[in-house]
């Protein structure tokens, strides 16, 4: 990263329960030890705005369209892009994300059976183009998974295990579709050894 004049985005990925949120608690440390400055946010749900729509997406009871839930995704992005993302990022810090588009293309399309390339345009149209710089895909198999998320389930995470294995399948598609910013991540492992595996991989980025 040159003079850290300008920052990195890095976004994590993977099914409910892949431990995704501790890696970014333990990289949001190993980067402030290196004297790195960091934001860590997550999508849906960090702006104003988003805290509604998570809300919504999440906890909703009554029927959400696959369409409108779609496009609730798109509106927190636009918004947490334009208010948070870019900002930062022009203010030289990382932005440690937690799901993006690939979130999208992963539960929306491959999960839900949406059209892959029409949810890439959208992606393009909500983030403006803004690509991440490294993707972390935290891989893991749906029993484990399941187990960690507990008996409180929220809506996205009740829908079940033929559900969370076409979401891993799609997420494993895109890894394969883009090798150099998706980096797959052995989630199995001790918390411990999978952030090892992190540190290696951003290590080589800075």
């Amino acid at each position: 990263m040159e003079n850290n004049k300008k920052g990195l985005f890095i976004t994590f990925e993977g099914i409910d329960g892949c431990g995704k949120t501790t890696q970014i608690e333990l990289l949001e440390k190993y980067l402030n030890s290196k004297n790195y400055k960091t934001i860590v946010t997550l999508e849906p749900g960090s702006t104003q705005i988003g805290k509604k729509l998570r809300q919504i997406l999440l906890h909703h009871e009554g029927f959400v369209s696959d369409r409108a839930e779609l496009f609730m995704y798109l509106a927190d992005r636009a918004q947490h892009i334009e208010e948070i993302v870019m900002p930062n990022i022009n203010n030289g810090k990382i932005v440690l994300c937690d799901r993006h588009t690939d979130s999208t293309l992963a539960y929306q399309g491959y999960a839900r059976g949406g059209n892959i390339e029409q949810l890439q345009i959208l992606n393009s149209i909500a983030t403006s183009d803004l690509k991440p710089d490294i993707t972390f895909l935290f891989d893991i198999d749906i029993q484990t998974a399941q187990k960690r998320l507990g008996a409180i389930k929220d809506r996205l995470e009740a829908s079940g295990y033929d559900f969370y294995q076409k979401v891993r399948n799609g997420y494993l598609s895109l890894s394969k579709k883009f090798p150099e910013r998706i980096k797959v991540i052995d989630a199995s492992l001790t918390p411990e050894d999978v952030s090892e595996q992190v540190k290696t991989i951003i290590d080589t980025v800075l």
